[in-house]
């Protein structure tokens, strides 16, 4: 009996390491995808002011291989929607996904005909993995901190689930 409930206890403390270190994939657009928005140039950064991006995180980007790209510029090449340097640099297959390796601001547009200045642009902050790691810059006064979200809901039901059926394994 007490080797069941230090299995127990053990588990359910790997579940809430897996927790507190795991790494979140954003869809971006979420159903929308990645696409010359309808919604207008304010689309996007809509849709990022509700999430927290930190490093480790992934970005989606799902769009049709020839209607649209990926590329990660510059504050002024995304201001201006237009960029230099590199062609290998930009994404062409899609779906794609970016991962966010380091704090700061992260710029992308599409680099497809006038797609940017119709609003196919993201600019995100990204901060560190950890709350007690150093925080990037603040972001331009344009750009609002997203809230947090809440996934204590989906932890909670997924630890009661998993407690429930090792309690139920082991009586």
């Amino acid at each position: 009996m007490a080797a069941g409930l230090g299995f127990v206890l053990g588990f359910l403390a790997v579940v809430f390491l897996q927790h507190a270190t795991a790494q979140t994939v954003h869809v971006v657009g979420d159903n929308t995808g990645w696409t010359v928005p309808q919604d207008g140039p304010t689309f996007y950064s809509g849709w990022a002011a509700n999430k927290n991006f930190r490093v480790g995180d992934s970005l989606t980007f799902n769009f049709q291989t020839g209607s649209h790209d990926v590329l990660k510029v510059s504050k002024e090449s995304f201001d201006r929607c237009n960029f230099t340097g590199d062609d290998d640099d930009i994404i062409r297959t899609g779906p794609t996904t970016v991962r966010l390796n380091e704090t700061d601001m992260h710029y992308f547009i599409c680099t497809i005909g006038t797609h940017c200045s119709l609003g196919q642009k993201l600019s995100i902050n990204v901060v560190a993995a950890t709350a007690g790691g150093p925080m990037s810059r603040s972001p331009p006064s344009s750009v609002f901190p997203p809230p947090s979200p809440s996934s204590s809901n989906a932890l909670i039901a997924t630890l009661c689930l998993n407690f429930s059926a090792l309690l139920m394994a082991f009586f």
